[in-house]
């Protein structure tokens, strides 16, 4: 068995082409956090010369629906009206007094990981998790060290990857 990699440098692999164009979901409940998260993003993005769209939310439950509208409208693969390689989603939830932090955890998750995986399209996730606001500020702080930085890298690496194993013929 013959092991090959698709990077010698999987960290300098993140420009993505400049047809590149990917859709970023933020929900700003806890708007001083994603502003962290979107400014980490944006730098990431940016560097890469990846041009990118924004739309904004209510909260993070709404980020999979809006993910899922886009798919349902075509904005994603190779379809006339297709226009995303991908997704970055942002947003924040805090652990609060009742069971309402797991389902919006687990539900927000669950179904951004559905639609992506089921219509192959390369997500960078970066809702943040935590149990309080410093964990949070923690994380979304450090431009694009911070988490959503890490979003939007993943998001490229993704599109890199799918673009370079549609190109393998063996």
């Amino acid at each position: 068995m013959v092991k090959t990699q698709l990077s010698s440098r999987p960290e300098m692999d993140l420009h993505s082409g400049p047809s590149a164009r990917v859709l970023i979901i933020e929900a700003p409940y806890y708007k001083e956090i994603t502003d962290e998260l979107g400014q980490g993003a944006m730098a990431v993005l940016d560097e890469a010369q990846t041009s990118y769209d924004w739309i904004a939310v209510p909260g993070a439950l709404e980020i999979p629906q809006a993910f899922a509208q886009a798919v349902a409208a075509g904005l994603f693969g190779e379809g006339e009206k297709s226009v995303y390689a991908g997704v970055v989603v942002l947003g924040c939830v805090i652990r609060g007094e009742t069971s309402h932090y797991d389902i919006v955890c687990n539900n927000t998750n669950h179904w951004l990981m559905e639609t992506a995986i089921r219509n192959t399209i390369p997500l960078g996730n970066g809702v943040l998790t935590v149990d309080t606001e410093a964990q949070a500020f923690a994380r979304a702080r450090g431009g694009a060290d911070g988490k959503g930085g890490d979003a939007a890298r993943a998001c490229l690496r993704l599109i890199r990857i799918g673009r370079r194993l549609g190109q393998r013929t063996s």
